[in-house]
C-alpha cells in the first residue's frame, strides 16, 4: 500500500502511520514540521491553511490518503481536490458529532446528520466535521470515500488529556473520587485499533460511513478507574460518588471528570450508546481495556509524565481542592 496520511505526527495520524510501516507500506506524511515523524516514513511539509501550502503535493500518487483535519472545512476540500486524480480512496477521521444533537441511544449510521458545508471557515466543532465530510464526498465520491466516525479516542500519544488526567491523578495517590455508579458502561476506541480497522477497510476498498467504537459496554467506568490505580501503584483510594453528589457540587461531567458522562441523560446515550454493529462486521478489532490503559501510562511514563495538549483543546481534570472539598478531606 502507497499510504498519504495528512498530518501523521500527532495521536490518531501518528498511530495510522506507524501502522503503515508494521505493515510495510510505503508510508508518506505531510506536515508542518513541528513534531518529530514517526519512524520509517518519508517527510513532506507544508501548511495547509497557507497560500501554496499543498504544494509539496503536486506530484505523486497514492493507493489511499489518510486525513483528520478538525478545524475549516474549506481546508479538506482544497486537498481533495489536488488529490482526486492521484489517490485511489480518502479516509476521513470524523466523528459522532456529527449527527444532529442529541442521538438516541442506539444511533447508527442513518441517524439524522448536522448541517455543514463542504467550503466552510471554521465553526463549531460538529460542523466542521460534517463540512469535511461532504468535502470529501465532492471530490471522491460515497464510493472512494471511507468516513471513520469515531467517538471517544484513547491510547498512546492521546493530546486531549482525559485518560492521562486519570493515569496522572491515581499515580499521585490518596482518596480519588471516583464517578459512580462503577457499573457505568462505557464506550471508546483505542487509538491503535482505530489506525488498524482504517488500513484494513481501506485495503478492503470500504467506503461510505462507519461508527468506529467498541462495542457498548467495552469496559465500565469502575473497571477503567481501578486498572488505572493497578497500573500506577495501587496507592490510590476510589471514592465512590453519586451522580446526584457531583451535580450538587457543580462538578461538569466529560471536562472535569474526563470520559464520565452521568447515566439516563443525552450525554451519554451520545458518547457511549452508538450501534457499532457495522464496524464490528467489516472487522475491527478492539483490545481489553486494561490494555489500553497499561500502554498509555507506559508511554506517558517515557515522556515524563506529562502528556502534550492539543492547542485547540481545554484543559480537562478536576482541581484537587474541588475533590477536596466534596471528599470531605
Amino acid at each position: 500500500m502507497n499510504l498519504l496520511i495528512l498530518g501523521g505526527t500527532e495521536f490518531v495520524g501518528r498511530a495510522v502511520a506507524e501502522a503503515g510501516v508494521r505493515r510495510g507500506a510505503d508510508v508518506t506524511v505531510f506536515h508542518r514540521g513541528r513534531h518529530e515523524p514517526p519512524a520509517g516514513v518519508r517527510s513532506l511539509h507544508g501548511d495547509r491553511t497557507a497560500p501554496d501550502g499543498l504544494a509539496a503535493l503536486a506530484d505523486g500518487e497514492w493507493d489511499v490518503v489518510v486525513d483528520t483535519w478538525s478545524a475549516a472545512p474549506r481546508v479538506i476540500r482544497e486537498s481533495a481536490r489536488l488529490l482526486a486524480e492521484r489517490a485511489g480512496r480518502y479516509v476521513y477521521v470524523s466523528s459522532g458529532s456529527v449527527y444532529t444533537w442529541a442521538p438516541p441511544a442506539g444511533f447508527d449510521e442513518s441517524a439524522e446528520l448536522t448541517d455543514g458545508a463542504a467550503d466552510a471557515e471554521q465553526s463549531t466543532y460538529a460542523q466542521d466535521k460534517r463540512g469535511g465530510e461532504l468535502a470529501v464526498l465532492e471530490s471522491f465520491g460515497a464510493e472512494r470515500s471511507l468516513l471513520a466516525r469515531a467517538g471517544l479516542i484513547i491510547g498512546p500519544y492521546e493530546n486531549i488529556g482525559r485518560l492521562p488526567w486519570w493515569l496522572t491523578r491515581t499515580a499521585r495517590g490518596g482518596p480519588v473520587l471516583a464517578p459512580g455508579p462503577r457499573e457505568l458502561p462505557l464506550q471508546f476506541v483505542d487509538v491503535r485499533d482505530l489506525a488498524e480497522w482504517i488500513l484494513d477497510a481501506a485495503g478492503a476498498e470500504a467506503g461510505g460511513p462507519y461508527n468506529v467504537l467498541a462495542p457498548r459496554g467495552h469496559t465500565t467506568v469502575g473497571e477503567l478507574l481501578e486498572a488505572c490505580v493497578r497500573v500506577t501503584g495501587g496507592t490510590a483510594e476510589l471514592r465512590w460518588t453519586s451522580p446526584d453528589e457531583i451535580a450538587a457540587a457543580g462538578i461538569e461531567p466529560w471536562t472535569q471528570l474526563p470520559i464520565w458522562v452521568p447515566p439516563g441523560t443525552d450525554m451519554h446515550d451520545a458518547l457511549h450508546g452508538a450501534d457499532v454493529s457495522k464496524v464490528l462486521a467489516a472487522g475491527l478489532r478492539c483490545r481489553p481495556a486494561e490494555e489500553t490503559v497499561a500502554d498509555t501510562w507506559a508511554w506517558l511514563r517515557s515522556i515524563g509524565g506529562v502528556a502534550p495538549q492539543r492547542p485547540d483543546r481545554p484543559a480537562v481534570g478536576l482541581d484537587p481542592a474541588v475533590e477536596a472539598k466534596v471528599l470531605g478531606i
